[in-house]
């Protein structure tokens, strides 16, 4: 682990510092400064020659401000000789954006691939990806990793009376599925309308719920809008207080008030995206950090990253 050095972007210090603690290693010293006209300055306060580097920076909001970060920060690394540069990005930005779903838009979570590739980035470990295609944009290696087993572990611990997962749209089906089946209980799907980004319309409900306790599988919360329509629907159709639970917290604009609802019990997430500290008791934060140092001791030493999935 000599050769080993973990640095921190600003989007989630507290996280770089949890997984440094973990490892046994101190945290690098880089210096972040912003010039007067708005442009990035990154100085690394130590030797990287040699080196294994690893950066952690989640692509958060602000995200463009933290992608360019990050650019940079790889940048100074390649410069400055590093042996190998590995990029730990817990929640990867641009995800949504990974398809074209009508004429003249941009496939933009391949430019963010091409981007941090062409800059110089060796390696790519990340967490839940959207879309699990994504690992197909990079040409160099990403190590896909996943909260769910964190998740569950969680969910057995609590011991939910007359559970039911419930995926609040076709596209979570799969993972509701097999959430579902590790935690021996039913599953429901959602069927909603979305006429506009960040606006969804539930029209039906495929599943038994009524009498039952929802547990809400998503990779991410933005607005919240769509978990505040799938509870009241499920309300609606007799169902218990629900169990949001997603690996990431983006929580734009007035999201956490939003999400403090009479029909929700509490909202799961990991610390893959800083939390705002003004938040009610209902948010359970799940740490991702020993599965983040798990994985980077892995890949310094040597061994399978598919040991860390136990689901």
């Amino acid at each position: 682990m000599a050769q080993l050095k973990v640095f921190s972007g600003s989007s989630n210090r507290p996280l770089a510092q949890a997984i440094c603690d973990q490892l046994n290693v101190p945290l690098g010293n880089a210096i972040i400064s912003r010039q007067e006209s708005g442009e990035i300055h990154i100085s690394y306060e130590e030797s990287l020659r040699n080196h294994d580097i690893f950066i952690v920076q989640a692509m958060s909001h602000p995200v463009n401000e933290h992608l360019v970060e990050l650019l940079v920060m790889i940048d100074a690394a390649k410069r400055a000789s590093a042996k190998t540069i590995n990029i730990v990005i817990p929640y990867y930005g641009y995800a949504r954006q990974e398809r074209k779903s009508k004429p003249r838009e941009p496939i933009s979570a391949k430019m963010v691939a091409d981007i941090l590739t062409t800059v110089g980035a060796s390696r790519i470990i990340t967490i839940d990806l959207h879309a699990d295609a994504i690992q197909g944009f990079f040409d160099i290696t990403v190590d896909h990793l996943t909260a769910l087993d964190i998740i569950i572990n969680y969910l057995r611990e609590k011991n939910i009376t007359n559970p039911v997962v419930v995926s609040p749209d076709a596209g979570r089906a799969t993972v509701a599925e097999k959430l579902a089946g590790l935690i021996n209980c039913p599953f429901a799907i959602m069927i909603k309308n979305r006429p506009a980004h960040n606006k969804s319309e539930i029209t039906h409900i495929i599943g038994e719920v009524n009498g039952m306790t929802p547990i809400i599988i998503e990779d991410l919360i933005d607005t919240g809008s769509t978990i505040v329509n799938v509870v009241e629907a499920l309300h609606k159709k007799g169902a218990n207080d629900a169990f949001i639970c997603a690996t990431h917290g983006l929580f734009s604009d007035n999201a956490v008030k939003k999400l403090d609802h009479p029909y929700i019990k509490e909202v799961i997430i990991t610390d893959s995206i800083l939390l705002d500290e003004e938040h009610s008791d209902k948010f359970v934060v799940l740490s991702v950090a020993p599965l983040i140092s798990q994985a980077i001791d892995i890949i310094t030493r040597g061994g399978s990253i598919a040991t860390l999935f136990k689901s």
